[in-house]
């Protein structure tokens, strides 16, 4: 038994224990995302929660799109490293961004 708390021990000090992912919400109140940027790393997911009466979309222009109805949420797990800058279709004046570590 004392082995195995040494395993522990040593696989926590030298990192094999892979981070928790973490869910990370960005609230969308008044045509706002909010936190406008976000910092997030690769296998954590965003969950945007829509608190107004209309649908909102998480675009990037040339990659993803996220549809998120009216007072319901919808998430997206991030798979690349890398900044990403993301705004509503229906409201292009609604911006956001994702700083993406590894």
């Amino acid at each position: 038994m004392q082995n195995h708390h040494l395993w522990i021990a040593l696989t926590l000090a030298v990192g094999i224990v892979p981070a928790q992912a973490e869910t990370i919400q960005v609230t969308i109140d008044r045509l706002v995302f909010s936190p406008a940027t976000v910092e997030a790393k690769v296998g954590d997911t965003i969950e945007w929660v829509n608190k107004d009466v209309f649908a909102h979309t998480a675009t990037v222009k040339g990659g993803w799109e996220v549809m998120i109805p009216p007072k319901k949420s919808a998430s997206l797990t991030l798979k690349t490293a890398g900044p990403v800058d993301y705004f509503c279709r229906f409201h292009p004046n609604m911006k956001g961004r994702l700083v993406v570590a590894p």
